[in-house]
């Protein structure tokens, strides 16, 4: 064999393992059913910590059918975040999603997770008042969610002009979710007076145990996804759904999409 033709042999060679590297990536890379986007291809400047792709939510691990850290909604829905995200921008905030379409395994998941029997420290700080078999009674978690319809979405609001650099250290003890921002685990967002998923009546929206300070926060947000049609459910500050925009539930898993 000449040269010539081992180096075309090993360029061809090369060529192939690239092609089927690319076609491998492009097999896992998801295509979304009907009108489902990936946020960050309708605005990318929109923050993102989707929790329940993390052991930093109240089950303590990934829940099931989120397999990647996206936040998916339906088109109608990121077009008007992004108008959210535009208008807030002007004062120098962002919005920042925890949690967007949610695949039906994960809320058979979470009550599977309630029902248990089992109730540890850290699953504690998220309701630190009531069992957690009685979350689902009480209207904090629902057996069959919007969040599946693509129309609903967890968010808080992040000023990007202070720190935000503190991070969950799933190794260290915090505080209950409804202690002083201090004392329980971080979010780098603006203190609503509670932490994300908080299973307790100062979530809700007009709770009176918060601050002025604390209380224009939540104002602030609600009126901004009112402004484009959002509607904020009262026993919890951070969730937000779009009537209207939803549809069946659906439960494909979330994986990560062709950028």
């Amino acid at each position: 064999m000449s040269r010539r033709h081992a180096a075309h042999l090993r360029r061809a060679a090369g060529a192939a393992m690239v092609a089927g590297l690319l076609a491998t990536a492009a097999a896992q890379a998801q295509t979304l059913p009907g009108d489902f986007v990936f946020l960050r291809d309708i605005d990318p400047t929109i923050l993102q910590d989707i929790r329940y792709a993390s052991a930093n939510n109240f089950v303590g691990r990934r829940l099931s059918g989120y397999d990647a850290p996206e936040c998916v909604v339906k088109r109608r829905v990121g077009l008007a975040l992004k108008t959210v995200q535009a208008e807030l921008a002007k004062q120098n905030l962002s919005l920042k999603m925890f949690d967007c379409y949610r695949p039906a395994r994960a809320s058979r998941d979470m009550v599977a997770w309630a029902q248990n029997g089992r109730e540890t420290p850290a699953e504690r700080r998220y309701n630190p008042t009531l069992p957690k078999k009685d979350l689902f009674r009480l209207g904090y978690i629902a057996e069959r969610s919007q969040h599946s319809t693509g129309a609903a979405l967890d968010l808080t609001l992040v000023d990007l002009s202070a720190g935000n650099s503190a991070v969950f250290d799933p190794a260290r003890t915090y505080a209950d979710c409804t202690a002083p921002e201090a004392a329980r685990a971080p979010e780098g967002s603006v203190d609503m007076g509670t932490g994300y998923d908080c299973s307790d009546v100062k979530s809700h929206t007009a709770a009176r145990s918060i601050t002025p300070e604390q209380r224009r926060w939540r104002n602030m947000l609600v009126a901004a996804m009112a402004k484009q049609g959002f509607v904020n459910y009262s026993k919890e500050w951070w969730h937000f759904s779009m009537p209207g925009a939803g549809g069946p539930a659906h439960d494909f898993p979330i994986r990560r999409g062709v950028r």
